[in-house]
């Protein structure tokens, strides 16, 4: 049994709270309002606490941080005060719309002490997974990360890898390429020119990753194929949604990573000098 310290109680944050209190361990969730996202039908199990004092973080076992993309560096900043060498599992996905910078880049900054830190990343819908139904994830990072992770996912099927930047690039970029799929779904002209676009995207998040350092074998694991063909293909994707949203001229709903995502990868490819025609064509197209 682990003592788990989850800092985010959106959606996300609230159903991994719940898995991992069905797994055995007991769980502090922290949010800035002290409030949780409630399931339909779901029962909280009553090992978990929430709260919205991060004290309670410094007696935890692991922390998972599931903040999204645009409060991470100021929700990071204010956690570090607490932390207390835990390993740290990254369950955000996303990029920082003003610098680019990923998550885990954004981490290391805010949290410079930290030395033990992975990310979890796979094809999950949050109502899904709180009322159990089968999922897995790619759990990447360091051994101290892979064990604890053990324990505190075991109600998902984990599939392990030390490649933490190539998990986090098909998490970025399956966010952009959901927000592109979405559009096109309303704007392509057919079928066959959403397939073309679709993979010529996706072919340039796999070049922007490799450039990075990031292995090829990723992109075809959980996080990468399996979570793409979640969010690229389902209206319930708020990425998609989104895309869809803006391809009708309408303002999207809720937070939509895949925006920040698109900005976050073009920023990154234009460093490492990657041609990324089709992103940057699409970006134009949503006017984001």
């Amino acid at each position: 049994m682990m003592n788990v310290g989850i800092i985010g109680a959106g959606a996300w944050g609230t159903a991994l709270s719940i898995i991992t209190a069905r797994g055995g361990s007991n769980v502090i969730l922290w949010s800035y309002d002290g409030q949780k996202t409630d399931f339909e039908g779901v029962q909280v199990p009553e090992n978990i606490k929430m709260t919205s004092s991060m004290d309670f973080l410094s007696d935890c076992d692991a922390w998972l941080i599931v903040t999204p993309a645009a409060f991470f560096r100021e929700t990071s900043r204010k956690a570090r005060i607490f932390y207390k060498n835990q390993p740290i599992i990254i369950c955000t996905k996303g990029a920082e719309y003003s610098t680019g910078d990923f998550v885990s880049e954004i981490l290391q900054a805010e949290i410079p002490e930290v030395s033990d830190f992975g990310v979890l990343s796979g094809p999950q819908f949050a109502a899904e997974v709180a009322r159990g139904i089968p999922t897995g994830s790619t759990l990447a990072g360091t051994q101290k990360v892979l064990d604890a992770g053990r324990v505190i996912f075991n109600q998902l099927y984990l599939s392990e890898t030390d490649d933490i930047i190539g998990s986090e690039i098909c998490g970025v970029g399956k966010n952009a390429v959901a927000l592109i799929c979405g559009y096109n779904a309303i704007k392509a002209d057919g079928e066959n020119e959403r397939a073309l676009i679709f993979t010529r995207a996706w072919n340039e998040v796999m070049n922007i990753g490799v450039a990075r350092g990031a292995k090829m074998k990723t992109f075809l694991d959980l996080c990468g194929i399996g979570d793409l063909f979640l969010s690229a293909t389902s209206a319930t994707s708020r990425n998609f949604a989104g895309g869809m949203s803006i391809a009708r001229g309408e303002k999207p709903t809720g937070t939509v990573e895949g925006i920040f995502a698109l900005n976050g990868l073009i920023n990154l490819a234009e460093k490492l000098g990657v041609q990324i025609p089709i992103l940057k064509e699409m970006r134009e197209k949503l006017h984001i």
